[in-house]
Order: structure tokens, then C-alpha cells, then sequence
């Protein structure tokens, strides 16, 4: 069995802890590991076999988590990649596994940005998808409604006969479906890859094709890396509307295990440990609140203080703030639409930015100068490059750095610094045992990521 792990969403709704450059599967919300992280704990007792399906500037973040956890529970894992150009929703990422997957795998296919706790009912829910994935059939989890919930899809079943799907209901119909014990839709699913593309050619023949188009074109590659001109035609839909709402092979396996998808801002105040009622986390500051109750904070670096207020939601982040009301964060999806139409890039950035060779930190930046700083893992380096519109300067805090500048190579001691001017071609190594931290201030007209050729790449990005 091979646990497919999706993992291309933005967490819109989680915005500005959640950006689609670091969303918040690989956010450590609410305990010491990522939703990500979590959801390969819990499926490594079915398979050590997985498949992640996820957006392609998200996969050395994804990778390094892998590793984090390879490293600390001595792991051995079989992990393999499919990376979107672009998200085509759940019915492009499902068929693509499938065809990517001998066709008589089991296929475990789970969102990575779910709670679930309960592991005796959720092996026994588990094992028997997988009995019924031998009997040629598709099983979706359902998870009894326990309240009226308006974030959630929900499936009208009788015994494990699925009777109907419906979408996100207003409140009135939640309740609805809630006084009528139907089961919120967990998006899980398992079955035999050769079961999926059958019912996928029967029921979504327009999408199945396009599919088959994309990953033809690619199937050679490792990881596999879709091409965005043939992701662009294929149908943005769901593998409900797409196959499962049609589909007579499909059976629901009733779940009793704790279920959350943390989507909002009041999932994660249900999950996290309460003080006085409020939910709090924070780096460095603890947040001071004073005669306030039922808030969630979740604090940066600043000391935040509330007085007197009650049901809120403040998220501080070094870039953005964010309070809200209680009861109302569904509606966080509708600030990051008005700000990408404005244009506004902090609903894609994040400060943090993980590359292959490690990771940078954006400190400040204006219009004429930028500053960062940048970790450099043992052993990697930077690509050779140049810039067209920056200079650079580079002040070692930690460890040793080894600097090519044109055709000089020279040892970059803690404490010292080195200039990189404009046009001149350089490179960043680390060839001690531990980490290199440096701080780089650009400066120049243009201070974009895309001001950047390659020339020498270990990991194969030139140009």
C-alpha cells in the first residue's frame, strides 16, 4: 500500500500564518511537528511506502521535513514526489497518482492538513477501507457531524451505501444534515489504482484524458514535475464532482476517530490547551491578557496585550496583523481575494523561504535595499550566479564561509565580511560540519528573486 499524501493547498483561511509559499500543512500550529509531519507518524504503521502530491515550490520544504523525521525516528521511508506547476484540485491529483502507481497498489490518499487522534478506531477504519479496496471498491472516511459545522462537505449514507454528497452548506442546512446523521466528507479515500482510473474513464473521461496527457509527457521524470501548459487544461474540479457522486463502486467507512481539518483560525483555538479559556501560543513574548476571555493569539515576536475584549482572534506575524472576530474566520478566504487583487505579494511570501541549500529570512526590505539572513547547511552551496541589478555584501555570524567572487576563492571567518559587486559572478559554500548563518544587505534598482542567472547548479536549476 502506498499512502498518498495531498498536499497542494494554501490554507486561504489561515492567512498570514498560511501562505502559499509556506501553507500550513508545513506550519507547526499545534504541536512540536508540522500537519504534514503528523499525517506520515500516522501512516507509517500501514506503509512505509509514499507518495506526495504537492505544488513544486513547496517540495524542498517538504523534503526537509522528511528528512527532520527520517533523522529523528531513524525512519526508513520510501518517499516519491509529484509536483503541480499549478493547482488543478483533487480529481487532477488523485488520477495522477494513480497513474503514476502500479495499478494494483492500494492507495491510501490523505490531506496533510487534518487532525486526527484516536489511533485504535483509526487503524481499525483504515484496515477496513483496505479490505473493501480488495473487493473492487472505492471507500471515503465519514465522520459522524458533531456539530453544524459550515466549513465541512457532508455524505448521506445508509449503513456504508452512500446515498449522496452535498457541498459546504449555509448554517439552517448544516443543522440540517446534523439532526439528520449524516457525516462530514473527510476527503480520504482508499482504493486499488486500477479501480480509480476505471470509474475516473466512465465518469470524467474530459479530465482522465487530460490527466493521462500531462503525465505522459513527464512519466520519465524523478521527482515528477508537470508541465504547466498541460496542467492549464486540465478541469479545476474536486474527485466528488469529478468520480466519487457518480461512481456505484464507492462505499463509506463509518469512522470513529477524533477528526479536525484545522481550516480556520477557531479549528486551531479547539485544538490548542486553554489559559483561562483563552488559547495562546507565541515566540519569545507570552501575550499579557487582561479580564479577556475565549480569544486565540498567536503571537510573533512582539509583547501582545489585550484588555478587556473577548472573543477574538489576533494573529501577529512579523510582516502582518490580523484580528478578527470569533465565530467569523471563514471569512479570512475573502481578505486574501481583496489583497491579491490588489496585487499584494504577502499572501505568497513568507519571510521564511526554504531552499534545497538551506533556508533565508527576510528581515526588511525597501525600495533601494534588502537584508536577510541566510543558513547554509553543511556541505551544500549556492548556485554560481550573478545579478544584473544588486550588489550584495556578506557578514559572517556562524561558522566558515567559502566565497567564489569572479575568479577568486577565499575563507570568510565570523565576524568578516565580504562585497560582491554588481554583474560579478559568485558563489556561497559550506564545506564545515555545521551551519553556516550569515546576514546579506542588497543593494540596487531591482530587488526581486527572478534578478538571479545560473550557471552551475547542484540541484539543476540553471538559467
Amino acid at each position: 500500500m502506498t499512502n498518498v499524501i495531498l498536499s497542494g493547498g494554501n490554507g486561504t483561511r489561515l492567512w498570514p500564518i498560511s501562505r502559499s509559499h509556506m501553507p500550513k500543512q508545513f506550519i507547526k500550529i499545534t504541536s512540536n511537528y508540522s500537519l504534514f509531519q503528523d499525517t506520515i507518524l500516522r501512516n507509517k504503521i500501514f506503509t512505509n511506502k509514499f507518495l506526495i502530491v504537492c505544488n513544486e515550490q513547496n517540495y524542498f520544504i517538504a523534503k526537509e521535513q522528511i528528512n527532520q523525521l527520517i533523522n529523528e525516528f531513524s525512519l526508513d521511508l520510501d518517499v516519491e514526489f509529484i509536483l503541480e506547476s499549478i493547482g488543478r484540485n483533487t480529481a487532477a491529483a488523485i488520477i495522477i497518482a494513480s497513474l503514476y502507481l502500479d495499478k494494483n497498489e492500494v492507495l491510501l490518499v490523505t490531506p496533510c492538513d487534518h487532525t486526527i487522534k484516536g489511533e485504535k478506531d483509526y487503524k481499525k477504519a483504515v484496515n477496513k477501507a483496505i479490505l473493501n479496496s480488495k473487493e473492487d471498491y472505492i471507500s471515503i472516511f465519514g465522520i459522524k457531524a458533531l456539530s453544524a459545522n459550515t466549513a465541512y462537505g457532508y455524505i448521506k449514507a445508509h449503513n456504508e451505501d452512500v446515498e449522496k454528497f452535498y457541498e459546504k452548506p449555509n448554517l439552517d442546512k448544516a443543522n440540517e444534515y446534523k439532526l439528520a446523521g449524516y457525516f462530514w466528507n473527510s476527503g480520504m479515500f482508499c482504493f486499488k489504482a486500477k479501480h480509480l482510473l476505471s470509474e475516473a474513464i466512465e465518469h470524467a473521461l474530459d479530465v482522465y484524458e487530460m490527466c493521462m496527457y500531462a503525465f505522459k509527457s513527464v512519466s520519465k521524470s524523478k521527482p515528477l514535475l508537470l508541465n504547466s501548459e498541460l496542467m492549464k487544461n486540465i478541469p479545476d474540479i474536486s474527485i466528488d464532482c469529478a468520480v466519487m457522486e457518480n461512481s456505484y463502486k464507492l462505499k463509506m467507512v463509518r469512522s470513529k476517530f477524533y477528526w479536525n481539518d484545522v481550516g480556520s483560525f477557531d479549528a486551531i483555538y479547539d485544538e490548542l490547551p486553554k489559559e483561562k479559556t483563552n488559547a495562546i501560543t507565541y515566540k519569545n513574548e507570552k501575550p499579557l491578557l487582561i479580564n479577556s476571555s475565549t480569544n486565540l493569539v498567536i503571537a510573533n515576536n512582539k509583547k501582545v496585550v489585550l484588555l478587556n475584549v473577548d472573543d477574538l482572534i489576533v494573529i501577529d506575524t512579523r510582516d502582518a496583523l490580523l484580528i478578527a472576530k470569533k465565530g467569523k474566520s471563514e471569512d479570512v478566504k475573502d481578505v486574501v481575494k481583496k489583497l491579491n487583487i490588489e496585487g499584494s505579494s504577502i499572501t505568497q511570501e513568507y519571510p521564511l523561504v526554504h531552499r534545497p541549500w538551506g533556508t533565508y529570512n527576510l528581515l526588511e526590505s525597501k525600495d533601494n535595499y534588502k537584508f536577510k539572513t541566510i543558513l547554509v547547511k553543511p556541505k551544500h552551496r549556492l548556485s554560481l550566479q550573478k545579478h544584473y541589478h544588486r550588489s550584495e555584501h556578506w557578514i559572517v555570524l556562524k561558522g566558515t564561509a567559502t566565497v567564489t567572487i569572479g575568479k577568486i576563492k577565499k575563507l570568510v571567518h565570523v565576524n568578516e565580511s565580504v562585497f560582491i559587486p554588481l554583474g560579478t559572478k559568485h558563489r556561497l559554500s559550506n564545506k564545515g560540519k555545521s551551519n553556516l548563518l550569515l546576514v546579506e544587505v542588497q543593494v540596487g534598482d531591482y530587488l526581486g528573486e527572478d534578478d538571479i542567472v545560473r550557471y552551475k547548479d547542484d540541484y539543476k536549476r540553471i538559467g
